[in-house]
C-alpha cells in the first residue's frame, strides 16, 4: 500500500506527524501544493489530482486540515467525472478544517456533504479551534466515514507536539483493515 500524504495549509513542518510519516510509512509520498499560504480552491484540487495520477500502486490519501477538505472536493469531483481511480482504496482524513467557518480558506466553502465515493475515516479531536466535534460528526455521517476520536489534541499538528502519532498509525491500522483491497 501506498501513501499520498496531503498536507494542510502552511504545509505541515519538520515536527508535524505528517512529515515523520512521509519519512517513516514503508511507502509514501507527499503533495507539495504551488502555494501554501494562500491555497486557492482549483490549484490545489489539480495539484492533488496531478499526484494522484502519478500513483502506480494501491494507495490510500493520508491528508490533514485543508487537505481534508481538498482531499473530499477532488474525490467527488472524480467520482463526477468518472475518472476516480482504481486503486484509490481509501482516504484517512484528520482534523478537517472547516472552510465555511475559517476566514482563510472560505474560497474552499461550500464544504461537500455527500458520501464519498472510497471507503473513508475522519479523526477528530475534542477541542480543534477548526471543527467542533459536532460539526466533526456531521461530516462523519454526511461523508459516510468511520469516525475516531482522538481526545483532546487540539487541531492534531505541529503544536499537538504527537512525533510520530502512534495512536494515529492505530488509527491508521484499524481503518486499513477493513478496506476491500
Amino acid at each position: 500500500m501506498h501513501y499520498l500524504i496531503v498536507p494542510g495549509l502552511n504545509n505541515s513542518g519538520p515536527s508535524h506527524w505528517q512529515t515523520f510519516w512521509t519519512k517513516s510509512l514503508p511507502s509514501a509520498s507527499r503533495v507539495f501544493q504551488h502555494c501554501w499560504d494562500k491555497p486557492q480552491k482549483e490549484d490545489w484540487i489539480a495539484t492533488l489530482d496531478e499526484a494522484v495520477r502519478q500513483l502506480k500502486d494501491d494507495a490510500i490519501l493520508v491528508s490533514h486540515s485543508l487537505g481534508v477538505v481538498t482531499t473530499a472536493l477532488w474525490l467527488l469531483r472524480a467520482k463526477q467525472q468518472g475518472n476516480l481511480p482504481a486503486n484509490i482504496k481509501g482516504a484517512f482524513l484528520v482534523a478537517p478544517a472547516d472552510a465555511d467557518t475559517v476566514d482563510v480558506i472560505k474560497n474552499f466553502a461550500p464544504m461537500p456533504i455527500e458520501k464519498m465515493p472510497v471507503p473513508v475515516c475522519i479523526v477528530g479531536s475534542e477541542n480543534d479551534p477548526y471543527m467542533t466535534p459536532e460539526r466533526t460528526k456531521f461530516f462523519a455521517e454526511a461523508w459516510g466515514a468511520k469516525l475516531f476520536n482522538a481526545g483532546a489534541l487540539g487541531h492534531i499538528n505541529s503544536d499537538s507536539n504527537l512525533g510520530e502519532w502512534e495512536q494515529g498509525r492505530a488509527f491508521l491500522a484499524e481503518f486499513e483493515k477493513g478496506l476491500p483491497l
